[in-house]
């Protein structure tokens, strides 16, 4: 009786842990601007599908920042679920006003990306998710410092990916300002490589990166979003 006691209390107080797990969405990095995100709903996110090779999972939604061929792969996303969604640059700035699409297992908020001689505000987008756990994603798709960011802090974002690749987009220093304008939780550099092959990461330059609370993902590793 006494061990049978002893095994219902230890489960009665795993299962808040437990739920917080199962409520955390999980992402996967996989190079240069891919992301795949798994929701607490079980819901498949692919964002800007290009670099690795973990597209097996059926895609619900498939977001794409703009139409450079290292950010739209979509034919990679073979396997999709029958409702899936794809939202890209299009659909998210119609006539400059930047879009919000309730998904119920996530809101995704295109905001502004550009603003450099490779990408127009118009045609460009960054999107910031936020799930049912209340965490929220900003990806920042290929960009330099938008006019946007400046008020973005009220926003209250956990994640940011930056890109940070120093030649199409702004670099390390210029990102670390922009990650103080948006003072998220946790900065995360990305994009920052430009060969288009191999792991399409540079270590060497996400260590460079000085934006404060930051985070440092390979591709291939996860991130539980809590």
């Amino acid at each position: 009786m006494k061990r049978l006691i002893t095994v219902l209390c230890t489960l009665l107080f795993s299962l808040p842990f437990a739920q917080a797990e199962a409520d955390s969405p999980t992402l996967l990095y996989m190079g240069q601007a891919s992301l795949r995100i798994v929701t607490a709903e079980g819901k498949v996110i692919y964002i800007d599908p290009y670099a690795g090779d973990d597209y097996d999972l059926p895609a619900d939604l498939i977001l794409v920042t703009h139409g450079h061929f290292d950010h739209c792969a979509v034919d990679k996303v073979q396997n999709r679920n029958e409702n899936c969604v794809v939202i890209t640059h299009r659909e998210a700035v119609v006539d400059g006003v930047h879009q919000t699409f309730n998904l119920g297992y996530v809101t995704v908020e295109a905001v502004e990306a550009g603003y450099n001689r490779w990408h127009d505000v118009n045609e460009c987008t960054g999107y910031v998710l936020t799930f049912s756990n209340g965490k929220s994603v900003y990806v920042t798709g290929d960009t330099s410092t938008t006019e946007q960011m400046a008020e973005m802090a009220d926003m209250h974002i956990d994640y940011v990916f930056w890109c940070t690749d120093g030649v199409f987009n702004m670099g390390n220093e210029e990102a670390t300002r922009c990650a103080d304008l948006v003072q998220a939780k946790y900065n995360i550099p990305y994009h920052n490589d430009t060969s288009n092959s191999g792991m399409m990461f540079d270590p060497d330059a996400a260590e460079a990166f000085d934006a404060p609370n930051k985070l440092i993902l390979l591709p291939g590793e996860e991130l539980s979003i809590e």
